[in-house]
């Protein structure tokens, strides 16, 4: 029988098509073993996407690991000379702990690392071959670009301390727009220094013309020299065939990447197919002077490509955003608000057993679920955007863009206790809840000692019966409280209804969803004029 590509499975037949990639663009393939001694990883933390990594001892006594990392690896032993760049090319599993099975997993991927001087050329080189990769997958695709050069230098020209920027990077990450104002004025920046910080979210779109006004916000140098190297890179960008966006709240790890991010998207897929970036402040640590730019592709997410649901092959002829409607009261309020901006259905979901409702002529379709899962439909793609509570959002600690907060649904996170209640410090305290990773991040940050217990209702009855000391649960008028004898202790995290979306969605539907979103915000306006 002849062998065709066509019988493998898409990761199988992509590993093919990018070692031919590779290998004619001059990179040679670099091989390694599956462990490494843990040493490496417990001294360069800062560069690990976690800190959990599988260890064992071998038969001589040494303290080794099972790969959490490559870049990390071929860091340490590549050493260029002065001059000399080194280009290779990699096909290797690691091993990451998984939040969604919360085991390991093995992960597979390819990837391709420039080393040693990397000036221009060399970045234009791996950012065109991230490009080609995507390509040779054979979907649609997008290549979104950023740079952490106009972040740092946009900081130094605010004057944002050291402490807050790990926090502001992450709500710039979410295109977080009402937390990111509020964070910068609780790091002590002023009102124009916020404002300067939150136009950052307005720097996505197509690449001319969000470089455009990226350039005309540069305050300093360091500003205008990552302008620069976007620029010198548009040519090649426009050559490559696909869809190249610009997008300035793209945001690498501090610690890990220093001037030019990236990351490729494949039609249908949740999660970011490929990701990349220069990374001259690992490498210097083994090779002082020497650049480094790379990316990986993570092979394992072509599995999705074969397993989509019935529900995203019907082809309506229009675009449709796949909204998460949260059942209850909070759904049927955010259902009339979007039907009276032109998002209705033609059947009443109230009326009726479906889970899915649709109006083509809207490009509208809802997916009716359980409040608590709304993070979980949108995080993994299965919807494109969703209305969610911020107490489930932060539990569920999901990866998403929180692009508007709708203020609906209005309550507080509180510890309550007994009216009697005071506090030993000589135990640790016992926290009622069903916020577990809440309540664990709000006593930590404390440097309080707990026990959880983990309920799933009538958390108020916990203390009533010694159960706990207290209950860390929301809070709208307190009636239930007081009736039970209890009081707040402390309030500490603010609530309401958030509007999110995916992130892999957006490289794709971001017209539409910018569309609803400008609709909404109009709409949530006037009614609270109306007040």
């Amino acid at each position: 029988m002849e062998f065709s590509l066509e019988h493998l499975q898409p990761k199988e037949r992509a590993s093919f098509a990018l070692r031919s990639l590779y290998e004619t663009a001059g990179c040679r393939k670099y091989h390694m073993g599956r462990f490494e001694e843990y040493s490496l990883y417990q001294e360069n933390r800062s560069f690990l996407s976690s800190e959990q990594v599988i260890t064992f001892t071998d038969l001589d006594g040494r303290l080794l690991a099972l790969k959490p990392d490559v870049t990390l690896s071929i860091a340490k032993t590549a050493q260029p000379a002065p001059g000399e760049t080194l280009r290779y090319y990699y096909h290797e599993n690691v091993y990451r702990p998984s939040a969604e099975s919360h085991t390991f997993k093995e992960i597979s991927q390819m990837g391709l690392e420039l080393l040693g001087a990397v000036g221009e050329a060399e970045v234009q080189q791996a950012v065109c071959l991230a490009a080609q990769s995507l390509a040779a997958l054979g979907a649609e695709w997008v290549l979104e670009v950023s740079h952490m050069g106009y972040l740092f230098g946009l900081f130094d020209a605010l004057g944002v301390p050291e402490a807050a920027r790990a926090q502001l990077l992450e709500k710039l990450r979410q295109k977080n727009a009402h937390e990111l104002r509020a964070a910068a004025l609780a790091a002590g920046l002023g009102e124009t220094a916020a404002d300067a910080l939150c136009g950052v979210l307005e720097l996505s779109g197509s690449y001319a013309a969000t470089l455009s006004k990226a350039a005309a916000l540069c305050r300093n140098p360091a500003m205008t020299a990552a302008v620069a190297e976007l620029t010198a890179l548009a040519p090649t960008l426009g050559q490559a065939g696909g869809s190249i966006r610009l997008d300035l709240t793209l945001a690498g790890e501090m610690e890990y990447y220093n001037g030019l991010v990236f990351q490729g998207y494949l039609k249908a897929l949740p999660r970011p197919l490929l990701k990349g970036g220069r990374y001259d402040l690992l490498l210097q640590k083994f090779t002082p002077g020497a650049g480094a730019i790379g990316f990986a592709v993570y092979l394992d997410e072509l599995d999705r490509l074969t397993a989509m649901p019935p529900v995203q092959h019907q082809d309506t002829g229009k675009v449709m955003l796949n909204v998460a409607l949260p059942k209850g009261r909070l759904g049927d309020k955010v259902y009339n608000l979007l039907a009276g901006i032109g998002y209705g259905c033609p059947e009443d979901y109230n009326a009726t057993r479906k889970l899915v409702v649709e109006n083509p002529a809207a490009g509208i379709r809802y997916f009716l679920v359980k409040p608590s899962d709304v993070a979980i439909y949108v995080e993994h793609g299965a919807a494109d955007v969703g209305i969610v509570g911020k107490d489930i959002l932060t539990e569920a600690a999901a990866d998403v863009y929180e692009l508007l907060d709708t203020g609906l649904g209005k309550c507080r996170m509180c510890v309550a206790a007994p009216a009697d209640y005071k506090d030993d410090p000589s135990r640790p305290v016992r926290v009622a809840t069903k916020f577990v990773n809440i309540a664990k991040s709000y006593y930590a940050s404390m440097g309080r000692d707990i026990d959880i217990i983990k309920l799933n209702g009538s958390i108020e009855l916990a203390p009533i019966l010694g159960l706990s000391d207290v209950i860390v649960d929301i809070v709208e008028t307190g009636t239930t409280l007081r009736e039970n004898g209890l009081k707040v202790v402390t309030e500490f995290m603010p609530i309401s209804a958030r509007f999110i979306a995916n992130k892999a969605s957006y490289q794709f539907k971001h017209a539409e969803m910018d569309t609803m979103l400008e609709k909404l915000r109009a709409e949530l306006q006037n009614k609270e004029e109306a007040k």
